[in-house]
Formats: C-alpha cells, sequence, structure tokens
C-alpha cells in the first residue's frame, strides 16, 4: 500500500486512476477545489482536501510523508473557447498549480519520492510527417507553449531528490467521455468523417493503457523524465475515422474542413487538427506491453 495525492482526480483520466490505484490497496489523498463534488465521484479515496493552488500554506503540510504526488489538474483544453482569459487560465493552471506543488514539496521533511505530472502530445506542435520521439523538440504553438512550461516547472522537483515523470498523453479514447463521446454524435447521424483534411497523424491512445502506463511509472523506480502516451502504431485522422466508421456500419465521408472548424472553436481549431507522428519510444525500451496496439481493436473494445 502506498500513499498518494493525486490533484484533478474527477476528470476523465483521474476517475479511472483512482479506481485502479483504490482498488490495488493504495491510500489516496485526494486535493480538490469542490470536496462535495469528488466526494460523489471519488469511492474508496482516504481523504479530501480543499486545493486552491494559490494558497499552499492550507494544504502543503499534507505532503508529508507520502509515497508520490500525480498531478492530473488543469482547466479543460476543450472547455470553451480560446479567448485571451481562457488561454491564461489554461497556462497558468498548470503552470502556477504545478510551481505550487513542487515549492510545497520542498518544505516538507519526508519528501514523496515520486512526482508524476500530466503533459500532452501538443508539446510537439503541428509537425506534419516528422517521426516524434521524447528528444524531439517542442513547437511553438499555445499548446506547445503550456506543456513546454508545464514540464519545466515538474522538473524543478529533480534536484530535490524526488524521481519525476511527464506524461505526454495523445488523444486518450473512452467510451466515458472525452474526444470519442464528442466524435460519435456525427457518425451516428450518419455524417461523420475526418476532421481536417484528414492527412494528419493522429496520436491516440485507449484509455486503459493510459492508466497502466501511470501505474508502469510509478512503480519502477528507472523510469524518469518525460514519457509519450501514445499506441506504438501511428494512424492519421483518415484511417481513424474510416475504422470508427466502418465499427458503427455508418460512412466517413463527411469531412469537416479547417474554416469550419475555425467558425465553431477558433484559435482551438489549429491544434485539433495538428499533426502529430508520434512514437512512445521510452516506453518500448522499458518493454512496456501495449493492451490496445490496434485501433480497431481499442475502438470494438469500447463501443
Amino acid at each position: 500500500m502506498s500513499k498518494i495525492i493525486i490533484t484533478g482526480a474527477t476528470g476523465l483520466i483521474g476517475r479511472r486512476l483512482c479506481t485502479t490505484l483504490s482498488n490495488r490497496g493504495d491510500k489516496l489523498t485526494i486535493f480538490t477545489s469542490d470536496i462535495n463534488k469528488a466526494g460523489r465521484i471519488i469511492k474508496g479515496a482516504h481523504e479530501f482536501i480543499k486545493w486552491d493552488y494559490n494558497k499552499p500554506f492550507e494544504w502543503e503540510e499534507c505532503i508529508e510523508g507520502k509515497y508520490a504526488v500525480i498531478h492530473l489538474a488543469g482547466s479543460s483544453i476543450a472547455g470553451r473557447r480560446w479567448d485571451d482569459e481562457y488561454k491564461n487560465s489554461i497556462f497558468n493552471s498548470r503552470k502556477i498549480s504545478t510551481q505550487s506543488l513542487v515549492d510545497a514539496i520542498g518544505k516538507v521533511k519526508n519528501k514523496p519520492s515520486v512526482f508524476i505530472s500530466a503533459s500532452a502530445s501538443g508539446i510537439y506542435g503541428n509537425r506534419g510527417d516528422e517521426i516524434l520521439t521524447e528528444i524531439s523538440s517542442s513547437g511553438n504553438d499555445f499548446l506547445s507553449s503550456v506543456c513546454r512550461a508545464w514540464e519545466e516547472e515538474a522538473a524543478k522537483v529533480e534536484p530535490l531528490n524526488v524521481r519525476r515523470i511527464s506524461i505526454r498523453t495523445g488523444v486518450a479514447l473512452s467510451k466515458d467521455g472525452g474526444a470519442l463521446k464528442q466524435m460519435l454524435l456525427p457518425f451516428k447521424l450518419f455524417i461523420g468523417g475526418p476532421l481536417g483534411n484528414g492527412k494528419q497523424w493522429f496520436p491516440w491512445i485507449h484509455i486503459d493503457d493510459l492508466i497502466n502506463i501511470y501505474l508502469f511509472a510509478l512503480d519502477n523506480p528507472e523510469i524518469n523524465g518525460a514519457i509519450n502516451a501514445v499506441s506504438p502504431i501511428q494512424i492519421t485522422m483518415n484511417e481513424f475515422a474510416k475504422t470508427l466508421g466502418n465499427i458503427l456500419h455508418r460512412p466517413s465521408i463527411f469531412k469537416v474542413p479547417l474554416f469550419a472548424l475555425r467558425i465553431a472553436i477558433g484559435e482551438a481549431s489549429e491544434a485539433v487538427i495538428a499533426s502529430q507522428r508520434v512514437i512512445p519510444q521510452r516506453l518500448l525500451n522499458f518493454k512496456y506491453k501495449f493492451k490496445y496496439e490496434n485501433v480497431e481493436k481499442a475502438l470494438r473494445d469500447m463501443l
């Protein structure tokens, strides 16, 4: 049994991760801005702590003696249209919250052994057909800058002799929410198809593999630094849409052009259609065994 702090526990990934950790016997402390909401959603947690990352003096002593801190919190990328105010929320909710956690870790006597912070494949930006591994450079768009700042703050825990992992997640596919749920409705209405021109690379991962990767990183002391959490078999958006359509017995011919996405969601459209041919090179080096490498197998499991 390990004592673990988790932020962002009520999100899609957080809910699944908390259930998995609780079921295996870990003792969870949930840092949350809404204790009542978290208590309704998260079952089996040991305690719920009111968390405002701007007020570390209220919660930093809770870090004392914990084995791990898993940091998933941040304003939703797809929460709303990106105006300047919301872009600041996306950026600050990741950079400042990570900075506050690392600062708090530095102040306690018995520090956690490991700090795992979420990140995203969005760090690479729109890269066409370029093959991207963990040693590839970051991009130069807004999401790239967010992820870069996020990881830079997380890395500041390393001089404190705390192992740090930043998990660069692709598009997490789950029947319970996220991108897949949003994609299903057009297909069910017979108007489904790829986003953009469909030629862009689509870095996906089954939610089961993503949760297993968090556990793999948590339990293996030799793993540190950045990890690409994506399927090892790369596909394009055209291939994804065709496979989804075949499974649903629906056509996948109605492309959503970039100009329509720009009208609908503004600047966020650039992130939606970014081409990222990401390889999980470090996971492969560490001999991680993917449960779902093939997108058809993954989608059939969920649908």
